[in-house]
């Protein structure tokens, strides 16, 4: 009893029409949206895996200056995944920030705070210089001048059977207080904290 459809038809002929031109919009959008949302709330459930990497013995470091080491951030990249990192022995003289009490070493990463930039120690000025934009680092890795919005990263460090191993980077504030991982050019005092949250997936 359908208007306009012969004898025995469920469906006519414009609604079959309307119904296929509804369902191939509906797989044309989702051809766009799901990549889309697969790539936007897929590293919430995929973790940066936990590595540790032996740089040296105990003794290698002192307390007072920093040696640059070599380790791999991104494994099976070759060359690219690879950066240097300024290790030194923890200084209680020097390193009285709460944050830094249970630090057997201090590993501070080469990536300028404001564009990721190399930065380098130099020993005559106690200072971290970045040659490219003129960012200044103190003795800790504080930000003392220049346009960086934060002090260096950091990377967590152990002492296993007489070796120190560098761990994971996390990123400071100027009070040295700990937070994921950020990016260059994301600030962390004040309000920055709440604005540049840490990426989905990132070590906690």
């Amino acid at each position: 009893m359908i208007p306009g459809a012969f004898e025995g038809e469920t469906v006519t002929r414009r609604r079959f029409m309307t119904g296929s031109a509804n369902l191939a919009g509906a797989v044309a959008v989702g051809a766009f949206t799901l990549p889309a949302l697969a790539f936007a709330i897929g590293p919430i459930f995929k973790s940066t895996p936990h590595t540790w990497e032996t740089v040296g013995p105990v003794g290698m470091f002192p307390e007072n200056n920093y040696i640059p080491v070599v380790i791999t951030t991104t494994p099976g990249i070759g060359e690219a995944g690879k950066t240097s990192v300024y290790v030194r022995k923890f200084n209680p003289a020097i390193d009285t920030d709460p944050y830094d009490r249970n630090t057997p070493f201090i590993a501070l990463s080469t990536r300028c705070a404001h564009l990721g930039c190399p930065v380098r120690w130099v020993d005559a000025a106690e200072r971290f210089i970045c040659p490219c934009h003129g960012g200044v680092y103190d003795l800790l890795g504080r930000r003392v001048g220049g346009p960086p919005v934060r002090a260096l990263d950091r990377f967590q460090t152990r002492v296993v059977e007489g070796y120190v191993q560098i761990g994971p980077r996390f990123s400071v504030n100027s009070e040295l207080r700990r937070f994921s991982p950020r990016y260059p050019a994301e600030p962390l005092d004040g309000i920055g904290q709440y604005l540049y949250p840490s990426r989905p997936g990132a070590q906690k």
